[in-house]
């Protein structure tokens, strides 16, 4: 599959300092490990995602660890260590993983773990633990599973210590209602002062789909118009959910459609330039 990383430029003109909060790296030097999917044919590196940046008007960026990859951070520090001062990353980890290990990582820009119920390599049974790991080192966790089962794992997620993200807009696979009660609950877990929503992948979970993305976009303005300095937001560049370039959605498109959301340029530059500057340690 070829994969477009340029084209005609967003409407939206992002301001200076913007980050990309969820990225994915495959590089072809790090296959994927048991356990996990196969890393995509053509791959996904950081020279690729560097010509996303100048099409799309960014400047910083977080690199997640893939589900590929599992709990072999190797692929993450690698583009890390390419990206530079300019990135952060999230790298998956296990209960046991050792503290040098952490401090190693931190050292090389990881500042968060993923917990992901949904063929992840550390899945919220233990999530707990982890996030008790990285409590020393002031990293924060990104959250994702079925957004529906939101009801059965609030329990679990009023234990976090710190901060955490809210991944994936929620995951919510069946649409929910603006007055429904899982958006009741997103804002106030987001109250409670250490939660995170982040707009990602809309195309994953919508059942309006595209271009609007109606049902994803009528949750979000909801969350951004609540507590627009709690939000991010991220491309989950490369797309891997999209198996041939007819359903893979174009950045800069994709991009102008989640902006639209936003009310006025203070709102965006809270949700591309300091809510990630301050979760992620790029203002210090």
């Amino acid at each position: 599959m070829t994969r477009k990383i340029s084209g005609d430029a967003p409407q939206t003109k992002l301001p200076a300092g913007s980050t990309d909060s969820h990225i994915h790296i495959y590089h072809r030097d790090f296959p994927s490990q048991p356990g996990g999917p196969d890393c995509p044919s053509d791959f996904a590196s950081v020279k690729e995602y560097r010509e996303v940046q100048k099409w799309l008007g960014l400047e910083r960026v977080i690199v997640t660890n893939s589900n590929a990859h599992q709990t072999n951070n190797d692929s993450l520090l690698y583009a890390l260590s390419q990206f530079g001062d300019s990135s952060r990353g999230i790298a998956c980890i296990r209960p046991d993983t050792a503290e040098k290990t952490l401090e190693s990582y931190h050292n090389s820009g990881v500042r968060g773990a993923r917990i992901m119920n949904l063929g992840g390599a550390t899945r919220l049974k233990d999530m707990l633990a982890v996030n008790q790991l990285i409590q020393p080192l002031d990293w924060s966790l990104i959250v994702q599973f079925d957004g529906n089962q939101l009801a059965e794992h609030t329990p679990l997620l009023n234990q976090i210590q710190g901060n955490y993200v809210f991944d994936h807009h929620g995951k919510f696979f069946e649409s929910i209602s603006v007055d429904g009660p899982e958006l009741k609950q997103v804002l106030k877990m987001i109250d409670k002062g250490n939660c995170y929503f982040k707009l990602a992948a809309c195309y994953e979970s919508s059942t309006a789909g595209y271009p609007n993305y109606t049902d994803v976009a009528d949750i979000a303005k909801v969350i951004i118009k609540h507590a627009p300095e709690r939000v991010l937001w991220g491309s989950n560049w490369p797309h891997v959910s999209s198996s041939s370039p007819d359903n893979t959605p174009c950045d800069a498109t994709l991009l102008d459609t989640v902006c639209s959301w936003i009310p006025n340029q203070k709102v965006l530059e809270q949700i591309f330039v300091e809510n990630p500057a301050r979760l992620y340690g790029f203002d210090k």
